[in-house]
């Protein structure tokens, strides 16, 4: 079997009157991520960990923020348009790993709901995704709760 590995990190800044959408998941907060798009950090960065995996470039490749088509867009699109891109090159997700870094809101109660929105688009086992959570004890942009970032690790076979 031919497996790939790809690893995608993605950051937005967090303001006032923004929707905050993290997974899939659209959580209360008096902060939303600014962006193009929703701005949904953990979906970008899986996105661009699948696409690295394969070479296929990145993110604002695909899904370019000058691009007046994607602004706003839900996020969960462009995740579901990528994962048709690694079905069209004949492989499937394994697993993806993940961190979010955010000072707050806590992202525990949400891990179910993100869980399960991931799993259904890339049609895999909820088992098969893992998001963890961290802060960075009130240090940096994300400690002072002007920004998020996330990291994703994918790991894709060639199907057959």
């Amino acid at each position: 079997m031919s497996y790939r590995i790809g690893t995608g990190i993605d950051f937005h800044q967090l303001v006032v009157g923004r929707a905050l959408w993290i997974g899939g998941v659209q959580i209360p907060h008096y902060k939303g991520a600014l962006g193009h798009s929703d701005a949904d950090v953990l979906l970008h960065a899986i996105c661009d960990a699948l696409l690295g995996a394969l070479a296929l470039g990145d993110i604002g490749i695909h899904f370019p923020n000058t691009d007046p088509a994607f602004k706003d867009i839900d996020s969960k699109k462009l995740l579901a348009h990528t994962h048709s891109l690694i079905v069209k090159e004949g492989y499937e997700v394994v697993n993806i790993d993940s961190t979010l870094c955010l000072e707050k809101p806590k992202i525990s109660p949400h891990l179910d709901a993100m869980r399960e929105a991931i799993s259904g688009i890339l049609q895999i086992d909820r088992s098969a995704i893992s998001i963890k959570a961290t802060t960075t004890e009130k240090m940096g942009f994300a400690g002072r709760e002007e920004g998020l970032m996330a990291q994703a690790t994918a790991l894709l076979k060639k199907q057959g």
